[in-house]
């Protein structure tokens, strides 16, 4: 294909709440236009990992090139859950359109809203397709009624469609065809090619996938990544349709992937141009914000022998999954490790299961935390004996991302949590619940904002804007949301900036040692409830010794909690019979001072089993 064949190319996502049917049409969309035979069709195609299909999620954004009416139609398939926003706006990035797609049985939700603002923060052209039409409960009139209301689409505009049955299937493609614009040409000349997602092919090496957006890529020819200064000799380019379909050109305006060959998965990165070796002075296409973890975990191999296999296994994780961050972490109870940082508590799960289930290991994930920034009163380096360098800024200021990091609390003036922008879209039926959810958890409310003015089905979609803590909301928060809003609310978050908090260490202590991999960082006025919650729980997993355990909970110097594991008792005086009572009492004192020699010099060994359940509380 030549530059002049661009009218011809769609470059289009799929954009939905959570659960709306977006891979169920993308299976369909790739069945009419004949690009999976008959024979080879399964449910949720695009959904290539394990977990997808067994969660019925979408994580991975995924790609197919399909072949319709003499067009060529780049579909990318995006996620909907939260915390896989970063998926959803690298997948727009390298779009001109998107279909915005709606369950007629649950109607518009505030994930719908949220995608669609991104979408045209993004200038794309979009056509609202409603789905699940087949269904006896879907209403599909109150349906049309809300995105009239909240997003001004005429009747005409809107397409009735089931992912399912393949009804409307047809009008969809017809309509990428007819109401999304092709690429648009640079007016320069020189080769540019974003990468907008990468993987490690176990034969190809380094796979990036790009949207050439000028030049032709034509093999076998050198590339430059230009930000990272790096020169490739491709091994092979292609296509997507949706494996990999092997050719010897890349057009203007189309979606391919890159093999590189590379094997150090570290010189690749999302959001970098690629041109070409002889055009080295090509200007950088505007790439991706860097995902910002908000999430940080320590993750651990259960065997020691298994950490090389981990390592690599985690390299390749991240570069499949540009939003995962990690450094090399020691603890003395569980080894060596890894502290990584994700989005949210769903892709820190989902991530630890993918290298669980595609790399064969057994881990162990501490409790998850954000990361806070602590003024000290001290520069003597010889009071901060195990602290990282590498972990202070510019200013001096010591950043840590886990309990164990925490120096001694006397040396510290002050500490900085991270607070978040949160926006949360919903109904005004649920607001009252929602702000004393919110309120419960630290939020400072700013402003409220009607989306339409229009009442729809006897509700109205509003949005909340509140400053709030980080560390509030990377838990169980946006379970509680959906659960109060009945499932129709949603929230986006941003970071802000770090500020002065009340935060304290609970450091653990079982047998008055302490246990780092169990203590956490908390804010002052539930540090108590949590160190007692923990407490009670190590009290059921960790098995008896010959002596008594105690287990506490202490900020600084002061316990706040604790909790006594009973000792095996054997009954010495079993054996006496008659005789006066000072002999039965020299038997017991006997017992009672091997049991405090033993106390002394015995080591209680906390099974894995028994951090892997505690810190799941």
């Amino acid at each position: 294909m030549e530059i002049s064949d661009l009218s011809k190319i769609r470059n289009f996502s799929i954009i939905a709440h959570i659960d709306h049917g977006k891979s169920t049409l993308a299976d369909r969309l790739l069945e009419m236009t004949g690009t999976i035979a008959q024979h080879a069709m399964e449910d949720r195609i695009l959904d290539t990992l394990e977990l997808e299909k067994e969660k019925g999620i979408t994580i991975k954004l995924q790609t197919a090139r399909m072949n319709y009416k003499g067009h060529i139609l780049n579909l990318i398939d995006t996620p909907g859950h939260v915390d896989f926003s970063y998926e959803v706006s690298r997948s727009l990035a390298a779009s001109e359109g998107a279909l915005l797609l709606v369950d007629a049985t649950q109607g518009i939700q505030a994930q719908t809203l949220s995608t669609i603002y991104k979408a045209l923060e993004y200038n794309l052209d979009i056509i609202p397709v409603i789905n699940k039409i087949d269904l006896p409960s879907a209403e599909v009139e109150k349906t049309i009624v809300e995105l009239k209301a909240n997003f001004g689409f005429e009747k005409d505009e809107i397409i009735l469609a089931s992912g399912k049955t393949g009804i409307g299937v047809a009008e969809i493609l017809d309509a990428v065809i007819a109401r999304i614009s092709p690429p648009k040409l640079p007016e320069h000349g020189f080769t540019q090619a974003l990468i907008f997602d990468s993987f490690y092919h176990e034969h190809k090496g380094v796979v990036v996938l790009v949207k050439l957006t000028n030049g032709t890529i034509t093999f076998p020819q050198q590339m430059y990544v230009i930000n990272s200064e790096l020169v490739l000799d491709p091994i092979e380019i292609g296509y997507l349709k949706p494996g990999l379909h092997k050719d010897i050109r890349i057009n203007t305006g189309e979606v391919g992937y890159i093999a590189t060959g590379l094997k150090d998965i570290r010189r690749i990165h999302v959001g970098d141009t690629i041109t070409s070796v002889t055009t080295k002075n090509a200007p950088i296409l505007p790439g991706y914000l860097a995902p910002k973890p908000m999430v940080f975990a320590s993750i651990f191999p259960v065997e020691a022998d298994d950490f090389p296999q981990f390592q690599e296994a985690l390299a390749k994780l991240a570069l499949n999954d540009a939003a995962l961050t990690y450094q090399k972490e020691s603890s003395q109870a569980l080894g060596s490790g890894f502290n990584c940082g994700f989005l949210g508590l769903l892709h820190l799960e989902v991530s630890q299961e993918r290298l669980e289930r595609e790399f064969d290991l057994s881990l162990v994930t501490t409790t998850p935390s954000v990361e806070y920034i602590l003024k000290l009163n001290t520069k003597d380096m010889s009071k901060l004996p195990n602290v990282n360098m590498a972990n202070f800024d510019s200013e001096g200021n010591l950043h840590i991302r886990t309990a164990g990091e925490y120096p001694d609390p006397s040396l510290v003036a002050e500490i900085l949590e991270p607070w978040s922008k949160l926006e949360i879209i919903t109904p005004d039926t649920y607001l009252g619940d929602i702000m004393a959810l919110v309120s419960k958890h630290r939020g400072n409310y700013q402003k409220l904002e009607y989306v339409s003015n229009q009442v729809v089905a006897g509700r109205r979609h509003v949005i909340l804007h509140y400053e709030i803590p980080t560390a509030e909301i990377i838990t169980d928060f946006f379970d509680k949301l959906k659960s109060v809003s009945q499932g129709f609310a949603s929230m986006d978050y941003e970071l802000l900036s770090h500020r002065v908090g009340e935060i304290v260490k609970v450091t653990i202590l079982v047998n008055d040692e302490k246990v780092d991999a169990l203590s956490f960082m908390v804010h002052k006025s539930v540090a108590d409830y949590r160190g007692r919650r923990l407490v009670e729980k190590l009290v059921d997993l960790i098995p008896r010794q010959q002596f008594k355990i105690p287990i506490q909970a202490a900020i600084g110097g002061q316990v706040i909690a604790r909790e006594t594991i009973q000792a095996f008792r054997k009954d010495v005086t079993a054996k006496l019979y008659g005789g006066d009572i000072t002999r039965k009492m020299k038997l017991l004192n006997k017992q009672k001072k091997g049991k405090k020699r033993l106390k002394q010099f015995g080591n209680v060994e906390i099974p894995k089993e028994a951090f892997l359940s505690a810190l799941s509380t």
